[in-house]
């Protein structure tokens, strides 16, 4: 409850005068607690503007380097992408191939059998044009570029590692593994 003094004209609060906390004026208990910088000299200034703009200048120098990096990574990666763009395309076009030899060698001698052949030429040539190559199976097994569906016991005939059957042939796009040969490597 407030206390009212005898004039009127002042207000006490009911429990005497107010608290700093109460009126929000907080009077620093030491001038020493409020810490002023000290002026720098102008030389130290300097000394301090120069340390900032080196450190703004090697972090420039970074970020340049990045944006280099990153424009030679991008035009690598733009190559890699020319390079190869005909790799699914030319991996969809090796079961017509497929189909083309299965008919050969279903076929009889003929003209049907002529036309088929020169397909399967015209089609092969035109990948050779883009880069596309048969991957040549040698006498022994070459897991970069094969894979051995089956594998048979090993003779005379078929030394360990060595190819016995090529079930399906292999195709290289320019230096990339378009499809592994598949094959029976025979197994001791």
């Amino acid at each position: 409850m407030m206390q009212y003094s005898s004039d009127s004209r002042t207000v006490a609060p009911p429990h005497g005068p107010m608290s700093e906390e109460e009126t929000g004026d907080e009077q620093p208990e030491n001038e020493s607690a409020v810490e002023e910088k000290p002026e720098l000299s102008l030389e130290e200034q300097l000394s301090e503007a120069i340390g900032r703009a080196e450190k703004a200048e090697a972090e420039i120098g970074y970020r340049d380097a990045e944006i280099v990096n990153m424009r030679r990574r991008f035009a690598t990666d733009k190559a890699e992408l020319m390079k190869y763009s005909g790799y699914n395309l030319a991996g969809k076009i090796l079961p017509a191939i497929d189909n083309l030899t299965k008919a050969l060698d279903a076929a009889e001698d003929g003209p049907l059998a002529d036309g088929v052949r020169l397909t399967k030429e015209n089609v092969i040539q035109a990948l050779q044009n883009e880069g596309v190559t048969p991957i040549e199976v040698g006498t022994e097994f070459d897991p970069n570029t094969m894979e051995a569906l089956t594998t048979l016991p090993a003779s005379e005939e078929h030394p360990d590692g060595s190819i016995i059957d090529v079930l399906e042939s292999g195709w290289m796009y320019k230096e990339r593994v378009l499809r592994p040969a598949r094959v029976v490597v025979a197994k001791e």
